[in-house]
């Protein structure tokens, strides 16, 4: 079952990023990981700053999650991590399709450029790299990431995207 997630599942969407995470570790820029890699305090902040967590739930607890943000023009998906015993069973691709039906608006994605495996997932679920140009410009105006981040990511974007 997918569902909005509530703050009463915030300890465990804090669980299931930071488990997920664990992927980034020896691939990302070894200055951009730490642990947990993404402190309480920071999923705390992302919520408050219009991130929706949709979740899917299996057994009674939270197997996924994925976040989507409105930005105005475009929609970002945010943070999609799955359990890492829970990998390759569709869960981000079910999550991913249903954060795609909420919105009408072009849809944006960074992630990491050395995440290979995640560019993947969305490149075979419909989205497409936008210019380095393009990139660095996205990411200045949609997101609140440092230097070295814009340096060391890409975004993808799905067909409802045309650069203004």
């Amino acid at each position: 079952m997918i569902r909005l997630c509530t703050m009463d599942d915030a300890a465990t969407i804090y669980e299931i990023i930071n488990d997920a995470a664990s992927a980034y570790k020896g691939t990302i820029p070894e200055d951009r990981y730490r642990e947990p890699y993404m402190p309480v305090e920071e999923l705390e902040a992302e919520i408050a700053d219009g991130v929706l967590f949709w979740g899917v739930e299996r057994d009674g607890g939270l197997v996924g999650v994925m976040g989507i943000q409105d930005k105005g023009e475009v929609a970002l998906i945010r943070h999609a991590y799955v359990r890492t015993t829970e990998r390759n069973g569709g869960i981000g691709t079910r999550l991913l399709s249903h954060l795609m039906s909420q919105t009408e608006k072009p849809v944006l994605i960074g992630t990491w450029e050395a995440a290979e495996w995640a560019i993947r997932f969305y490149q075979k679920n419909g989205f497409a790299f936008v210019s380095p140009e393009e990139k660095r410009i996205l990411l200045q105006r949609f997101w609140n990431v440092p230097e070295r981040q814009i340096e060391t990511s890409v975004v993808l974007c799905d067909s409802r995207w045309s650069a203004n």
